[in-house]
């Protein structure tokens, strides 16, 4: 009699701890979903507006070294640590040291928008994830959190960032979870990130701002032949995921020796408007979600994913801002479109698996990649998708574009003495 009382006390205890969690964070995240969700909003209805007025004068692709310098004086002169962009918030979460800088927020958003405006090839997850992260990052003095809720409340505001820019919550929230530890998640971590997710893209919609729309896929049984296709192609995603960051790494070791750094963006400027003008600058400035949305309509050049890949490591290597997720979307879907000549799959389902695939490997982030392609694409394939975010994981090796990730555990045996170490620090 007096164990069952025991119980049932400790049972009621349990249940009201959990309620009072779940109440406490789910005010909080509503709050990070109302901050990160309308600068997003924000933030995409004035990169909509920049894309097309660059569309109709494409004249102005000759002033992208102008904006360059711009942007580099910017960041020279009121950077300071917001010149890190993700990997600062990624190392606060390993290593809390000091608030996210607010300025981070209007230089990222001003920075994004002027290498959109005059043709830059970027994206815009990372200024999404820096305004969701630093937006919440300001919160703590304000509600009086404890130190260690300050890591949860990062990881919200990058899963807030990511789900409202792209109209994905669960693949938002996941991608938080997943991001600042290879091949780890914190559990502790879920529930913020996915209330902050769910309500980051329910204000970005409730502002009216809506997203790309991409085909459903059908349904395909799964043959050994099929399979094995399928692995075949979540390795050469995983390849070209690794070249591309090493080659935007590579380049940025090449631009750090200008002494002067807003001079970086003005010379890497002259250089992508010069190719831009060759390639195309039409379809390879800015997002190019026209050609993204094309890939899945029919093959592609071989060509395309090449030339994104190029002028988009140039583009963030020198130092212009944005994303890199949507360019690897570009990527791995021309890619997959491309590959469509010489595979017995549908065009539509391979660009879609490069889509997906490409950036699981340069974000090592397959649970995130898996979401977003059910989320986008719907569910009959999702073993196809599956397979080639995995794959694309483990070709792509300890590389990525986020230097300051964290291998929490190795992709291979042979790679274990290299975990606990961020990226940046391997050779």
């Amino acid at each position: 009699m007096f164990a069952s009382a025991s119980f049932a006390r400790l049972r009621a205890s349990h249940f009201v701890s959990v309620l009072l969690f779940l109440l406490r964070w789910l005010l909080i995240c509503s709050l990070v979903g109302a901050l990160a969700g309308t600068a997003s909003a924000g933030f995409l209805v004035s990169l909509d507006w920049v894309t097309r007025w660059r569309e109709a004068h494409p004249w102005v692709l000759a002033l992208l070294p102008v904006a360059g310098l711009l942007i580099g004086l910017a960041y020279h002169h009121f950077g300071s640590r917001a010149v890190r962009g993700n990997n600062l918030i990624l190392d606060e979460i390993h290593r809390p040291s000091q608030r996210l800088p607010l300025r981070m927020v209007p230089l990222v958003l001003g920075g994004t928008l002027a290498t959109h405006l005059f043709g830059g090839s970027a994206g815009r997850e990372g200024t999404a994830v820096q305004m969701g992260a630093a937006l919440a990052d300001q919160l703590p003095r304000w509600l009086r959190l404890r130190p260690r809720d300050r890591r949860l409340l990062l990881i919200a505001g990058m899963s807030a960032g990511f789900a409202s820019v792209f109209g994905t919550p669960l693949a938002g929230a996941v991608f938080g979870l997943e991001v600042f530890l290879l091949g780890s998640i914190r559990y502790d971590a879920v529930l913020p990130s996915f209330l902050a997710a769910v309500a980051a893209d329910w204000v970005t919609r409730a502002w009216g701002v809506g997203h790309t729309h991409y085909p459903t896929l059908g349904e395909l049984p799964l043959t050994p032949l099929l399979l094995g296709c399928t692995l075949l192609t979540g390795a050469l995603f995983g390849l070209t995921a690794r070249a591309f960051a090493a080659l935007t790494h590579g380049i940025g070791r090449v631009f750090s020796r200008i002494s002067y750094p807003p001079l970086r963006p003005v010379v890497g400027g002259v250089v992508v408007a010069g190719l831009l003008w060759v390639a195309g600058p039409l379809r390879f400035g800015g997002l190019g979600i026209p050609v993204i949305v094309e890939a899945f309509q029919h093959p592609l050049a071989p060509t395309d994913w090449a030339w994104k890949l190029a002028l988009t490591a140039l583009t963030l290597g020198c130092g212009f801002k944005g994303g890199e997720v949507t360019p690897l979307f570009f990527i791995g879907a021309a890619l997959g479109s491309a590959l469509a000549v010489v595979l017995p799959l549908p065009v539509a389902l391979l660009a879609a698996m490069g889509f997906v695939g490409v950036f699981a490997g340069a974000a090592n982030t397959p649970l995130a990649c898996l979401l977003m392609g059910l989320e986008l694409f719907g569910a009959n394939a999702s073993v196809y998708l599956a397979m080639a975010c995995v794959v694309a994981y483990l070709f792509s090796g300890h590389t990525g574009i986020y230097g300051a990730q964290v291998v929490g555990q190795a992709k291979h045996l042979r790679d274990g003495r290299q975990q606990g170490r961020p990226l940046r620090e391997l050779p």
